[in-house]
C-alpha cells in the first residue's frame, strides 16, 4: 500500500492496515499520548494512543526520514556494528 493510498483510508481501515501490514519499530512518550511507530512499505505512521483509555486517536502518516528524529536516539543499532 502506498502512502498516498493510507491517507485516504478511514480510522478503522488505517487500524487494520497498520496492524496487518505495519512493523513496530518505535515508541516514545508524549505529554497525554504514547507515540507509537511503524513502517509499512516505504513510509512510516505514527499512531497516538491514549494511555487512559488505551485508543489510538490520531494516525500521522509521512514519507520523510527527518520526522524521524525524536525516535534516533531509542533505536539501537550497535548489534548491526558488530
Amino acid at each position: 500500500m502506498r502512502l498516498s493510498d493510507f491517507i485516504m483510508l478511514n480510522e478503522a481501515e488505517k487500524k487494520i492496515a497498520v496492524l496487518k501490514e505495519g512493523i513496530l519499530i518505535a515508541k516514545r512518550s508524549e505529554i497525554s499520548y504514547m507515540v507509537f511507530l511503524f513502517q509499512l512499505d516505504r513510509y512510516y505512521v505514527e499512531a497516538y494512543c491514549n494511555p487512559e483509555n488505551k485508543a489510538i486517536e490520531e494516525y500521522v502518516a509521512f514519507g520523510n526520514t527527518t520526522w524521524l528524529t525524536p525516535y534516533l536516539e531509542s533505536i539501537h543499532i550497535d548489534h548491526l556494528l558488530e
